[in-house]
């Protein structure tokens, strides 16, 4: 047999022999440090199912199959949830009746004509007219902008520090959040179909995590319903048989048999799935400027698809701490005069140590709000 037309037969020369010796232990290093991360990751794992930690792809121990099947998921959902409804109701006193009753039905709660409506205008010009620097992403066609409401900005624009430590306001962002800590605040524009690209995947209805958070939209200009308005599915903030069955299913197939933001710990669901967790048609919410917007984003919600360009200009409020903290204060870092440097402190942890901390925000330079 001539070996030259079964090259699969020649014998190895001593080169060759030195390479295959050279993969082999190149393989054999590379599962010994496979190994080695493994062992001294999985403290650090472990500890991290007691805290918002939520990515199935990250964490191997929050992303086990095993453990899934026999129940961690959805054992740290039932957890964080009933801490939830504990804060809640100590937090709840402050809250008006009627807006405790819209939000246990709704999982948000909507106030039209929040200011009177000359302190709305003022504090709408005020912030329209402002230059401040800002941070942008675009994801598929729509860029996202935030301008950080820091200490400069509020010496700019004190019409927000009357807003955000009003006891109204506090009382309302503080139920949702069911924290006592203080959220990050924005100004945040929405610019659709500005891009040649996939569609903005945040118009996929998804729950921004596996406990209850709070996002907050103060709109100081009107959105329509078809020009990207926020989007709920009411009621789905409940934890109820259905969506534990879901959670779990979904926290088992994670995080291969998911899309990549799910994988992440943001879990997305088609609108037609909704039936199947005996859930509503999802609501849009078409809004007015000085309309207030209050939401658990452990519901189903989207951003809803705009017919043409638009924009729109909001207040944006963002909570989320560890879901398994009993209490809803004991935050030093929502103490006045640390509170509002939050921000600048997390760009420029992410500017500085990005592989660590992810950097999608950009730098966009100094800008106003709605600005092209």
């Amino acid at each position: 047999m001539n070996s030259h037309r079964h090259p699969i037969l020649q014998l190895p020369s001593k080169q060759g022999v030195a390479v295959a010796r050279s993969g082999h232990e190149v393989g054999l290093g590379t599962e010994i440090l496979s190994v080695l991360r493994t062992v001294l990751g999985l403290p650090l794992w472990a500890i991290q199912i007691v805290s918002g930690a939520k990515s199935f792809a990250d964490n191997p121990v929050i992303g086990s199959k095993r453990l899934n099947r026999l129940g961690l998921h959805v054992g740290r959902v039932r957890i964080a949830h009933q801490l939830a409804r504990w804060r809640r109701s100590r937090l709840g006193r402050h809250v008006p009746a009627a807006y405790r009753a819209e939000f246990a039905a709704n999982g948000f709660i909507r106030i039209d004509n929040y200011l009177p409506g000359d302190e709305f205008a003022a504090l709408r010009d005020a912030v329209l007219s402002t230059r401040a620097p800002a941070r942008e992403m675009l994801q598929g066609d729509t860029i996202t902008r935030r301008i950080a409401i820091d200490p400069e900005y509020l010496e700019s624009v004190p019409q927000l520090r009357a807003l955000t430590s009003a006891s109204r306001w506090r009382s309302l962002v503080r139920y949702v959040a069911s924290s006592a800590s203080e959220p990050l605040y924005y100004i945040q524009t929405i610019l659709t179909h500005r891009a040649k690209a996939d569609p903005d995947p945040q118009t996929t209805f998804h729950a921004d995590t596996f406990h209850p958070t709070m996002k907050a939209w103060y709109f100081l200009e009107d959105v329509a319903e078809d020009a990207g308005a926020f989007r709920y599915v009411p009621g789905s903030h409940k934890l109820t048989a259905e969506r534990l069955a879901w959670e779990q299913a979904r926290s088992i197939a994670a995080p291969e048999g998911v899309d990549r933001l799910s994988a992440r710990g943001s879990m997305r669901i088609l609108e037609s799935e909704l039936a199947g967790l005996k859930l509503p048609e999802p609501k849009t919410l078409g809004v007015k400027a000085n309309t207030l917007v209050i939401a658990d984003t452990f519901g189903f919600h989207a951003r809803g698809h705009a017919s043409k360009p638009t924009r729109r200009v909001e207040i944006w409020a963002y909570s989320r701490r560890n879901p398994f903290y009993p209490w809803t204060g004991f935050d030093p870092l929502s103490s006045r005069g640390i509170a509002e440097r939050r921000i600048p402190w997390i760009w420029a942890a992410k500017d500085q140590f990005p592989k660590i901390f992810g950097a999608p925000w950009h730098d966009a330079g100094s800008k106003v709000p709605g600005s092209e």
